[in-house]
């Protein structure tokens, strides 16, 4: 019997690329690239992954052909990953998810986490990726986000927990006086 990654031994395009896609991390990392994150630990703060996790993440992704790496610092060496063509096309995977998030998973009353409008009509595009004015699939590069009031704080608290070490460090035991 084949672990669930060999994907040598089947024709089945969705078994395929639940064998590179198919986990939570690898997902969240890549929507971390499709918002413009691109350093190590800017996806770690927005990810929740542990180190370890995402490097191995990120190596396997590179690997597979849906990003790249660069250096921006020499010393220490620091890279920053880039979406290929291959990466670049799991858009529409994401604004899936997104779409069936925002119908089916969210409480009563909350707001959509992020806008997106056509940058060349400014009309907001649909959860879909279309645009109601146009009528056309926008492409990511095309749009301009606009997180949630709620969202743009929950992403910074992501980002506070990780620059304070509280997402990293382990917690330390209290001191007795």
């Amino acid at each position: 019997m084949s672990k669930w990654t060999d994907i040598d031994d089947t024709l089945c395009p969705v078994a395929r690329s639940m064998a590179i896609v198919g986990d939570r991390w690898t997902v969240l990392i890549l929507r971390e690239l499709f918002s413009g994150c691109s350093r190590f630990n800017e996806i770690q703060a927005q990810t929740g992954a542990t180190a370890q996790m995402l490097a191995t993440r990120l190596k396997r992704l590179e690997a597979d052909g849906l990003l790249e790496q660069n250096v921006y610092s020499r010393r220490p060496v620091r890279r920053e990953y880039q979406l290929t063509p291959m990466g670049r096309d799991f858009y529409p995977i994401i604004l899936a998810l997104r779409a069936w998030g925002e119908t089916w998973c969210k409480r009563p009353g909350e707001p959509i986490a992020v806008r997106m409008t056509h940058r060349e009509c400014g009309t907001e595009v649909g959860l879909d990726g279309s645009c109601p004015s146009c009528g056309r699939v926008v492409p990511r590069s095309d749009m301009d986000a606009a997180p949630s009031p709620k969202y743009a704080a929950e992403r910074q608290r992501r980002r506070e927990a990780y620059h304070d070490g509280s997402q990293t460090k382990t917690r330390q035991p209290r001191q007795r006086r």
